[in-house]
């Protein structure tokens, strides 16, 4: 019987891996990737030919089909999994595999690495040392804007993730729950078009409106206790 590895991979710029990731991806049987066009980015960037298959699918037929073939290879060896970017079963695919490999007695070892959540609140200006994470934000309105105003008493940091169409939206209904609340939007991080806005909601909508989103976005809302990065030298 192998160890399944969750390995984190870059969220943009590949240089951001570490060697222990890059030798557990060299040494294990098989790589199980989310999307393995995607990872082959990174295996020939590093020269890596460990084979590969997908783990996960939308229909549930193949999903299946596809866990239990990582579990078969598992019995034969160590295999790695890594997701499109990020770390595994954090807001991506790999907690069913994750399960199953639990139940089977299977070892797991976690290969941290760089992940969008850090990445922001390390950027955003608002305090992380306690933070509220809900993943990416509904796609109905409806129910986006049913969490958000669940979340206005939140003593702590929020911090969600939204795609570029819907960035839009997310910051009107974030205006209408949060009104002027200290917010940082952060996108394409790590990447050539890496960018942090900073402020109230409507001014982050305003902003958008005449720069249209692209790529994925990290929202960063302070807590109702209120809270930012303060300037050390202000009196």
């Amino acid at each position: 019987m192998g160890t399944l590895f969750l390995v984190g991979t870059p969220i943009g710029n590949l240089e951001d891996i570490s060697e222990r990731a890059l030798q557990v991806l060299r040494q294990v049987r098989l790589i199980a990737a989310e999307d393995p066009e995607r990872t082959q980015r990174l295996l020939s960037r590093y020269e890596i030919h460990t084979p590969m298959m997908r783990f996960t699918d939308a229909y549930h037929r193949r999903k299946q089909s596809r866990m239990q073939a990582v579990l078969d290879a598992l019995m034969q060896g160590d295999v790695a999994l890594v997701t499109e970017a990020g770390m595994p079963g954090l807001a991506d695919p790999g907690y069913e595999l994750v399960g199953a490999a639990l139940e089977r007695g299977i070892p797991l070892v976690g290969v941290p690495g760089p992940t969008a959540i850090s990445a922001a609140l390390a950027v955003a200006g608002i305090p992380g040392d306690r933070f509220y994470f809900v993943g990416f934000l509904p796609r109905a309105a409806g129910a986006r804007r049913a969490l958000l105003a669940s979340l206005v008493d939140c003593p702590f940091t929020v911090v969600a993730y939204e795609v570029p169409h819907r960035l839009l939206e997310a910051l009107t209904d974030l205006e209408q729950c949060f009104g002027d609340r200290f917010t940082a939007v952060c996108g394409e991080l790590t990447k050539l078009h890496e960018q942090v806005q900073r402020g109230a909601a409507g001014e982050l909508l305003a902003h958008f409106r005449a720069r249209p989103p692209r790529g994925e976005f990290t929202l960063v809302i302070s807590g109702a206790a209120g809270g930012r990065a303060l300037n050390p030298l202000e009196p």
